[in-house]
């Protein structure tokens, strides 16, 4: 599944997609250094604690790096580093590490299952708590994580795997009606497509949309023109921000809002202050990546509960690919709704990230 999370310009029958931009790509930064931010406070003074900074260079913490997996991208943090271009040479396929597309509709996650692969999300981060284990074995290592590499995956893909449309996907037919695949071969774009964990979802509804959404879609739009997908005489007829970006950024930037803070900072208190969650997981951490994508679908379910396509529509990439998008209605209450499970899976996020790392370094 390609990631692309930016605003959907649409003008006329012939559609192009937009510039991807900065806040966009780097996915929720405030959420994921929450994330790492209350692991960093976890962890203060115990032996994973100093296990982490053994690996981490000078000034580095666990808040700061949980973007790294996001930044190796492209360049939309600033210039790789020189660490970001061997990964990314050394994983050619990393950008996929970051989901799986299981059916929503399925009470579980099955290694090999419609939406799986041998490096998403959770087998990646399986692979990457066995070399923090020390079982550095072809079999359990395949991409060749150093322990710093498997650190920086963890860092981040506890985030994301907390995200419920990075674990549940949705998938429609050719008749605007969404359906559960059995088998992958069924996913053929022709008549069961798969709505990209909701990037080819569209919202219209400007309730959504805060101050940073509006000055994100401006910037794409001038990118946009100075690149020649766009002319000065096109009129936007209709303007959609995928739901999976919806989830990424927007949404936690509404959980902030309802806290009343502005700050990394002052989230990470607020997530401290409450009461602690039932982070509990059973079993060695080798099976947890399992078990949270299991949670995951739960919340997924309600993530994607009550939305309607109404319309589907062909956009051309900047790159020539044509694919469909769907535009959407959503229920009364998704605004509320989202914003309560993300608060949730943030604060419970966080506490698994130190939780996993103490019981590899107890």
């Amino acid at each position: 599944m390609n990631k692309i999370k930016s605003f959907v310009l649409l003008c006329g029958a012939a559609l192009s997609l937009s510039v991807v931009s900065l806040h966009a790509v780097a996915s929720g930064d405030e959420g994921h250094k929450t994330v790492g931010a209350i692991a960093d406070r976890l962890l203060k003074g115990t032996n994973a604690g100093a296990k982490v900074q053994a690996l981490l260079q000078s000034g580095e913490s666990l808040q700061s790096l949980s973007i790294w997996a996001d930044c190796a991208k492209g360049t939309f943090c600033g210039p790789q580093t020189s660490e970001m271009v061997a990964f990314t040479i050394q994983n050619p396929a990393h950008a996929a590490y970051h989901y799986t597309n299981t059916p929503v509709q399925n009470t579980a996650y099955i290694a090999g299952g419609v939406g799986t692969t041998d490096h998403d999300i959770v087998q990646t981060l399986k692979q990457a708590i066995a070399v923090l284990q020390g079982k550095d074995t072809e079999s359990s290592n395949p991409h060749r994580f150093t322990p710093r590499q498997a650190l920086l995956m963890i860092a981040h893909l506890v985030g994301d795997i907390h995200q419920p449309l990075h674990v549940g996907a949705a998938y429609i037919n050719s008749e605007n009606q969404f359906v559960t695949p059995t088998s992958k071969q069924q996913v053929d774009g022709v008549t069961i497509f798969d709505l990209q964990g909701g990037n080819n979802l569209l919202i219209e509804d400007k309730a959504t949309w805060t101050a940073r959404d509006v000055e994100l879609f401006k910037r794409d739009e001038a990118a946009a023109k100075a690149a020649g997908s766009v002319t000065e005489t096109d009129k936007p007829k209709r303007i959609g921000k995928p739901l999976h970006l919806y989830w990424d950024v927007t949404v936690v930037e509404n959980v902030m809002r309802k806290l009343g803070v502005r700050t990394v900072a002052d989230l990470t208190d607020k997530m401290l202050a409450a009461p602690v969650p039932n982070s509990q997981n059973s079993g060695d951490p080798i099976t947890w990546p399992e078990q949270w994508a299991n949670e995951g679908l739960v919340s997924a379910k309600v993530a994607y509960s009550n939305i309607v396509a109404t319309e589907r529509i062909k956009v051309t990439s900047r790159r020539g690919i044509e694919f469909s998008s769907w535009y959407t209605t959503l229920p009364s209450n998704y605004i509320e709704t989202s914003t309560e499970i993300t608060q949730k899976q943030l604060q419970l996020a966080g506490y698994r990230l130190a939780a996993l790392l103490q019981k590899i370094w107890p």
